[in-house]
C-alpha cells in the first residue's frame, strides 16, 4: 500500500489488487525474500504519471549508496551469528532484510516529495508510539517487554526444534508471531486506520466533484442559456420550467441531475438521445454518426456525460450550422468525437472560473480511467476527442454472448 507496487502490478496483468497483495505476502512467508522484491519493485517501476524510476535517480546519489553498503558490515555480523548458533533460518531472514534496509534508504533519499511525505506519515504512528503520555510510556514499555520474551521463546523453540517432534516448531512460530503483533499491533491498526480515511476522503472528493459536474451541465447550463434567451420571454419560461422538472426530480424521486438517458441499455441509443436533446434544446443540427454498438456501464455514461457536455458547448458557442457527432466501438474502447467547424478559441486562454472544459470534461473522464483531447485554434473550429476504455468484465461477457 506504501509504494504503490501491488497496484501497479495489479493494472498491469488485470487481477485484482488484494489478490496481488495477497500473493505478495505469501511469497514473502514462502521465501523470506517477499519484502526485498517489493522494495525493488519500488526502485525500478516508475510512479504513474512519470518516465523515470527511484532507482534511475539512486544511481546517481553516491552518498545514498554509500549509506546502503554501510549496511554489509552488519549483515556479515548477522551471518556470523546464525553460524555460530547453528540457526540456518537466521541467516536466510539476514539477506533479505538488510537488502530490504539498503532499498528503502535509496527510495528515502531519492523519492519525490510527495512520495517521501507519505512515507514519513506512514512511519509517523510507529515513531511516536507510546509516546503521549506517561501512562502510555509505561504500556509501551511494558508491550515492548512482553513481544521481546515471546519472540525469545520461539527463537529458542525453533533452535530446538529439530531435536523433537513437529508441536515444538509449530509453537516457536506462534511465540515469534504473537511477539511481533503484540509490539507492531497498534502501528499497524493505525496505520489501516489512517489508510481507509484517506481513501474515504478521496471518494468523498470524487463525489463532489461528479456532483459538480452534473450541476454544471444542467442547472449552470440552463441558466447561461436564459441570459441569452432574455429578449425570449417564452424561451425563458420553456427553460425554467424544464429545469424546475429536473431539480424536483433530482429532490423527489432521486434523479441526479444531468442524469437523461440513463434509461437506455445501449451506447448508440444514448448518442441518439443526446443527439435530439441538443438539436431540440439549442436549435443547431447535430450529424451523428455510430459505429458498433455496446450495453452500458457506470464508465460509458460517463464518457456520454462528457460528450454531452461537449456537445452543448459547441451548440452554444461555436455559432456553427453545424456540429458532427463520430462515435466509434471497439473490443478494447469506445471513442466519442465532437467537431464544430466554428469559430474556435484558445484554449490556454479559457478563465479559471469557466469550469466546462477543465471540469465537466477533463476532469471527469480522468477520474474514471478516460482520456479527453480538446484541439482548437480562433478561425479553426474545435476538435473535442473522447476516449473510454472498455472494462475486461464487460468485454468477456460480450465475448460469451456472441
Amino acid at each position: 500500500m506504501l509504494g504503490g507496487v501491488a497496484g501497479g502490478l495489479s493494472r498491469r496483468v488485470g487481477i485484482d489488487v488484494t489478490v496481488v497483495r495477497i500473493g505478495l505476502v505469501l511469497f514473502g512467508l514462502a521465501s523470506g525474500f517477499g519484502l526485498a522484491v517489493y522494495v525493488l519493485g519500488w526502485l525500478l517501476l516508475p510512479q504513474e504519471g512519470e518516465t523515470d524510476s527511484i532507482g534511475t535517480r539512486a544511481v546517481g546519489d553516491l552518498r545514498g549508496i554509500a549509506l546502503a553498503i554501510g549496511l554489509v558490515p552488519a549483515l556479515a555480523v548477522a551471518l556470523l551469528v546464525a553460524s555460530v548458533l547453528h540457526a540456518g533460518w537466521l541467516g536466510s531472514l539476514a539477506w533479505p532484510f538488510f537488502l530490504s534496509a539498503a532499498g528503502l534508504v535509496l527510495i528515502w533519499r531519492n523519492a519525490a516529495d510527495d512520495e517521501r511525505a507519505l512515507i514519513r506519515r506512514a512511519a509517523q504512528p510507529l515513531i511516536q508510539l507510546g509516546m503521549d503520555s506517561r501512562r502510555s510510556l509505561r504500556a509501551l514499555a511494558l508491550r515492548v517487554a512482553v513481544g521481546i520474551a515471546l519472540v525469545a521463546g520461539g527463537v529458542l523453540a525453533l533452535m530446538l526444534g529439530h531435536h523433537n517432534s513437529l508441536l515444538r516448531p509449530l509453537g516457536g512460530v506462534v511465540l515469534v508471531t504473537a511477539g511481533f503483533v503484540i509490539v507492531f499491533g497498534p502501528w499497524w491498526l493505525s496505520l489501516a486506520r489512517e489508510l481507509v480515511a484517506e481513501r474515504k476522503a478521496r471518494v468523498r472528493a470524487e463525489e463532489r466533484a461528479d456532483m459538480a459536474a452534473r450541476i454544471h451541465d444542467s442547472v449552470l447550463q440552463t441558466l447561461a442559456m436564459i441570459q441569452r434567451s432574455a429578449d425570449q420571454p417564452q424561451q425563458v419560461v420553456h427553460l425554467a420550467r424544464a429545469q424546475e422538472r429536473e431539480l424536483r426530480s433530482w429532490l423527489f424521486e432521486g434523479r441526479l441531475p444531468g442524469s437523461s438517458g440513463e434509461e437506455d441499455a445501449t451506447f448508440a441509443a444514448a448518442v441518439r438521445r443526446i443527439q435530439r436533446e441538443v438539436e431540440d434544446a439549442h436549435g443547431v443540427p447535430l450529424d451523428a454518426v455510430i459505429v458498433g454498438d455496446c450495453p452500458l456501464d457506470e464508465e460509458l455514461r460517463v464518457l456520454l456525460a462528457a460528450g454531452r457536455e461537449a456537445s452543448v458547448n459547441a451548440a452554444k458557442w461555436s455559432a456553427a450550422p453545424v456540429v458532427s457527432l463520430y462515435a466509434e466501438v471497439e473490443e478494447d474502447a469506445v471513442s466519442l468525437f465532437v467537431r464544430d467547424r466554428g469559430k474556435g478559441f484558445d484554449p490556454s486562454a479559457v478563465a479559471a472560473d469557466r469550469r466546462g472544459l477543465a471540469e465537466s470534461i477533463c476532469a471527469r473522464m480522468a477520474r474514471h480511467g478516460g482520456s479527453a483531447v480538446v484541439r482548437s485554434a480562433p478561425g479553426e473550429g474545435t476538435d473535442v476527442e473522447l476516449t473510454m476504455p472498455r472494462s475486461p468484465v464487460g468485454s468477456d461477457r460480450r465475448a460469451s454472448q456472441r
